[in-house]
């Protein structure tokens, strides 16, 4: 694709010139402070870091297109990594920190990853081991051929930080500024995988114009700007902490602050020590800072700016939020991954209802509709499929072409899967999920996909996953399953090995045996029968 009005919409272009860009505005200015190593980067050396780690790629053979996989937390190391894999003409491939091994390998063959950029003994996680414990690398993953440790020891076969560096020295400076140049606003930026109704996670496209555009205007929308300390609790795996996160931070001149492990006591011990000003998270997270006795102990005189979602949020948090917590603006949206992550929002000027019980209006740029199953808008106030069009839509699934075609229709609508309800001011509130996607703690689970893992334990016949509402984290698995005859298995038992074999977030809370699941005369398994089984308890 190549859009002229598409590029002369944006003010930077594509990433690599946002960090030159930024370098320029903000100079000396805090960019990034990662405080658990007492690291604090100005934007003018994250520029030469990140051409640093530019070249360095370069020298690990990396060029335009290539795949470039990040497996880590929330470090100042994530930054620069993708930042310069980004210089380098790379597309970047983050995956899910909570991922076991064979979940990372599936999605470093599909997209054909060409190196990988992890950490060891970060947070008691080698991710290098569990990579090499569920495959042969060398066979299976014939396209990966950098493991890079950002940081941690090296183990034997891998990159580490230092050699890294060493490497880059080798590639002149004017080579790195070519390449960068040759990045234009209609190449990719980023893979993202996110599952389907498939089981098997899909990876979505999207562009350099796509998610600057998008994220310039949330930025806007937010408030967002210079001198912000940013605390980024969502992980730079998903598109919320890496585009409404380091992104967006770059375009306003904020200051990221990394936040590694998600936890509302070290969350609110950050506020007053950093001075924070601006924090994303679920309903959940400011619940608990609310819930704190000591509450008032803790000088947070520095917040501003929240961004809330992914759950229901009641009035009366929003209005505590401004009240107590001291909020000039709390933000509410909807988004998802083919969206580039972001296609509703409220202002800063809604009141608190319309704050707590909508996703927002669309984007500038964006249409979103409420449609039956004959493609039909339908009348304000009724239910129907949210459908989204717009430049934030993606290029597609990486090739799946089929499943593209699936997804967004001939007069370019991406159908969500999501059911809502619009009002009167093109405010959206979704309602149901007409796909059987359901949120835990924020990430987005799909049973098609726990039911595929699950089916690989040995005494499991059949398996049928529905999401349940939980206090704690909005929505948990429920699995419902089917011994094979003679099979010997308890509902523990079964738990444990999900915990072995998938991300917590996808670990089945409750196990539930039955000798045969309901199904229909085309042998489709009943989940509305199973959701009321379960609703009995």
């Amino acid at each position: 694709m190549s859009d002229p009005a598409l590029r002369g919409d944006l003010e930077f272009g594509t990433i690599p010139q946002l960090v030159r860009i930024a370098a320029d505005r903000y100079g000396d200015a805090a960019a990034l402070v990662d405080v658990d190593v007492g690291i604090s980067v100005t934007y003018h050396d994250l520029a030469i870091g990140v051409r640093n780690a530019a070249a360095s790629w370069m020298a690990c053979g990396i060029g335009p297109g290539d795949r470039v996989a990040i497996w880590a937390p929330n470090t100042w190391e994530w930054v620069v990594a993708a930042l310069g894999a980004h210089t380098a003409g790379a597309v970047i491939v983050p995956l899910n920190t909570r991922y076991k091994g064979r979940e990372a390998a599936y999605i470093l063959e599909k997209s054909g990853a060409r190196a990988l950029a992890t950490v060891v003994g970060f947070l008691d996680t080698d991710y290098v081991g569990l990579l090499r414990a569920a495959v042969d690398v060398e066979r299976e993953l014939p396209a990966l051929h950098t493991i890079l440790v950002l940081r941690g020891d090296a183990p034997a076969g891998t990159v580490s930080g230092a050699d890294f560096a060493d490497r880059g020295t080798r590639i002149k400076p004017a080579d790195v500024e070519h390449r960068c140049d040759a990045v234009a606003p209609d190449d990719l930026s980023d893979i993202l995988f996110t599952s389907g109704t498939t089981g098997a996670p899909k990876g979505v496209m999207t562009t350099h114009a796509q998610n600057l555009r998008a994220f310039r205007d949330w930025a806007d929308v937010v408030g967002l700007r210079a001198g912000d300390r940013y605390l980024v609790v969502n992980p730079f795996f998903h598109s919320f902490g890496y585009k409404a996160g380091i992104l967006a931070a770059l375009m306003t001149g904020a200051t990221l602050y990394p936040h590694a492990v998600f936890d509302a006591d070290a969350v609110l011990a950050r506020i007053p020590r950093d001075g924070i000003s601006m924090i994303p998270g679920p309903p959940s997270l400011f619940q608990a800072i609310l819930a704190r006795p000591d509450l008032d102990q803790y000088d947070i005189s520095t917040l501003r700016l929240a961004v809330t979602g992914a759950a229901p949020t009641p009035v009366s948090l929003v209005e505590q939020m401004r009240d107590r917590l001291g909020f000039e603006n709390v933000i509410t949206g909807y988004g998802l991954t083919e969206a580039c992550g972001i296609a509703t929002m409220c202002r800063h000027d809604d009141d608190p209802v319309t704050i707590a019980n909508t996703s927002g209006r669309a984007i500038p740029g964006v249409e979103v509709r409420a449609i039956d199953d004959d493609g039909t808008e339908v009348a304000r106030g009724e239910p129907g499929e949210i459908v989204v069009r717009g430049y934030n839509v993606m290029r597609g699934y990486f090739e799946a072409p089929e499943e593209t075609a699936h997804a967004i229709d001939a007069d370019g609508w991406l159908h969500t899967g999501d059911i809502g309800v619009m009002d009167e001011r093109g405010y959206v509130r979704i309602t149901d999920r007409k796909k059987d996607m359901f949120i835990v703690g924020g990430f987005n689970a799909y049973p098609a996909e726990i039911e595929s893992l699950i089916l690989g334990h040995p005494a499991v016949a059949q398996a049928a996953v529905i999401g349940v509402s939980d206090d704690r984290l909005g929505e948990v698995g429920w699995a419902f399953v089917v011994r094979k005859p003679g099979a010997a298995l308890e509902a523990d038992e079964l738990i444990s090995w999900c915990r072995d074999e998938m991300a917590n977030f996808k670990v089945p809370r409750h196990v539930e045996f039955c000798d045969a699941l309901p199904m229909n005369a085309t042998g489709k398994v009943l989940k509305y029968e199973l959701r009321e089984r379960a609703s009995r308890g």
